[in-house]
């Protein structure tokens, strides 16, 4: 799968597209990407999803990545002020990065769809 691919299946899985929410679920157990695993850890109906959190900052070689996680983080602990302060440090500095656009406007998939899966 090309990079554009993968990119499409992202973008489609925060619309709610339950066949790219199953197919980054399935990546997660496989993935060494850190933007795939941020995914999975928000699409996940699982009771502890730091694991997931965990393997995508020790693969995080660029700081895109590492604010992305702690961005993530902030969001899924529930600290508002904090997404908020973080996204927009980031996005000045990226602003292509829609994923980090959409969770620090609530990260809310369209018609609520998530995977059921396991974190290594």
């Amino acid at each position: 799968m090309t990079e554009e691919q993968a990119e499409l299946l992202i973008r489609q899985a925060i619309g709610g597209n339950s066949d790219a929410m199953a197919w980054i679920g399935a990546q997660a157990d496989v993935t060494d990407d850190p933007m795939l695993l941020v995914m999975a850890a928000l699409f996940a109906y699982l009771p502890d999803v730091s694991p997931l959190l965990d393997r995508a900052a020790a693969a995080a070689a660029h700081r895109q990545d590492r604010q992305l996680i702690a961005i993530v983080r902030a969001h899924l602990a529930g600290d508002r002020e904090l997404v908020d302060a973080l996204a927009r440090d980031h996005l000045v500095d990226f602003p292509g990065s829609y994923l980090v656009a959409w969770v620090a406007s609530g990260a809310q998939v369209a018609g609520g769809g998530r995977w059921t899966g396991r974190a290594r």
